[in-house]
């Protein structure tokens, strides 16, 4: 157990703050567990956010058109990607576990996450049109894409305006899931082989699978939900089935 790595992404302004408390307990909970746990400190780093020519080392393939997607793909390949990309790509190769922990800005992450995932799951090192979704280089929204399991999240609802003893019961709640996060299932997301992930196909979902799919009252997922309703606790819960 020595030798596997959980690696914390971690994105908040204040020593004090709740969420600092939740990596915490993270930290805690996993380093006795035995994982060595490294903790990507994004404001404390002081990441950079926005994606720029300055991610990549050398000559552009095509100076006359930047095109930031292709030129880091090419740069993953020559080992030409920024310093601190590089850094950020080796601790995501190296971990079994990967913990986004955030506070919502907007219903989503904030800027400075985002542009870690902007910059560091580059193509070539996160995805290939090959390698996406539930065929993705990493073993399963954009973590999906790239071939990440996810796990269900862990919600805490509006920590900064519950009572203290609400706020130490979120935590132990985490600190006990974390006792078993590692043997947990996945959230469940539509196969790749229902789609046509051609060019020529459009990348649309196959006209037998929505034929199949035709008669349920739910639709696949939250995002393919065929005009349908969307399945209940989608995305946030390990759906249950019978087989």
């Amino acid at each position: 157990m020595a030798d596997k790595k959980v690696l914390i992404v971690y994105a908040h302004q204040s020593a004090g703050s709740f969420n600092a408390a939740v990596r915490d307990v993270a930290i805690k909970e996993l380093s006795e567990q035995g994982y060595q746990v490294i903790v990507s400190d994004l404001y404390a780093m002081n990441f950079k956010a926005n994606a720029t020519r300055d991610d990549i080392i050398g000559d552009l393939k095509n100076p006359d058109l930047f095109q930031y997607g292709e030129e880091t793909m090419h740069a993953w390949n020559d080992g030409r990607l920024s310093d601190d990309i590089m850094a950020e790509q080796r601790k995501v190769e190296e971990a079994e576990l990967v913990i986004f922990q955030f506070p919502m800005y907007w219903f989503s992450v904030p800027a400075i996450m985002k542009g870690w995932m902007d910059r560091v799951l580059t193509q070539g090192f996160a995805f290939s049109l090959k390698n996406m979704y539930d065929n993705g280089i990493f073993k399963n929204g954009t973590l999906h894409f790239c071939g990440f399991q996810v796990l269900a999240p862990q919600i805490f609802w509006n920590p900064a305006h519950r009572p203290i003893v609400d706020r130490t019961a979120m935590l132990e709640k985490w600190s006990a899931r974390l006792k078993g996060l590692i043997a947990e299932k996945s959230l469940t997301y539509a196969k790749c082989e229902w789609f046509g992930l051609s060019f020529e196909q459009g990348f649309l979902l196959r006209p037998e699978v929505q034929e199949e799919h035709e008669s349920n009252v739910y639709g696949i997922t939250t995002g393919h939900h065929l005009g349908k309703l969307l399945p209940p606790d989608n995305q946030i819960r390990v759906q249950v089935t019978d087989k």
